[in-house]
């Protein structure tokens, strides 16, 4: 079956930076939506669109086509009283950019100097162009139940969030991979 529009696909990848240095092994398959759903990045998509099980491939990403250019604005030095008591390197919080009207961003704890805290609003992989390496192993036709809800339900990867598809309107779902 090749894919195309409202199949869902089950794919493999290894993702490197620019100089093949590993960021991230893809220890589980990724198992999405195919077809404008913005359940994957579009550059992986349209590397993907009409092929089947069985094709690879390696595609280099830009940061623009990614997780975007790395914005110095979004760091912020707040004040430790501000978080809870018990907060370390790495923590995540949700926030409001300086500007307001934007929309809420998740903002990691980079730094812990005293009585500051470090922010940074930035998606970890910002600013970095990508490789990945993508191996299709499944390609099937999507439920009426996926295509209603726009992502993929397939339960054999990873833990979902039921809560999640209590919404007809959903733009994004929880995975607990590990």
């Amino acid at each position: 079956m090749k894919i195309e529009k409202n199949t869902v696909v089950t794919v493999s990848y290894k993702l490197t930076d620019a100089q093949n240095n590993p960021l991230e092994d893809g220890q589980e398959p990724i198992v999405y939506l195919h077809g404008g759903y913005e359940s994957i990045l579009p550059a992986i998509e349209s590397a993907l669109d009409g092929k089947e099980a069985g094709y690879s491939i390696t595609i280099h990403v830009e940061p623009q086509e990614a997780f975007g250019d790395y914005d110095p604005e979004l760091v912020r030095v707040e004040s430790r009283d501000k978080f809870p008591a018990a907060i370390e390197v790495g923590m995540q919080f949700e926030g409001l950019p300086d500007d307001e009207e934007s929309n809420a961003l998740i903002f990691t704890i980079t730094d812990i100097a005293g009585d500051q805290v470090v922010l940074d609003g930035n998606h970890p992989l910002a600013g970095i162009a990508l490789r990945f390496a993508l191996d299709v192993l499944d390609v099937r036709t999507a439920t009426p139940e996926e295509i209603r809800h726009q992502h993929a339900h397939d339960t054999s990867i990873g833990t979902y969030d039921d809560d999640d598809d209590a919404h007809d309107n959903d733009h994004y779902r929880s995975i607990i991979l590990h």
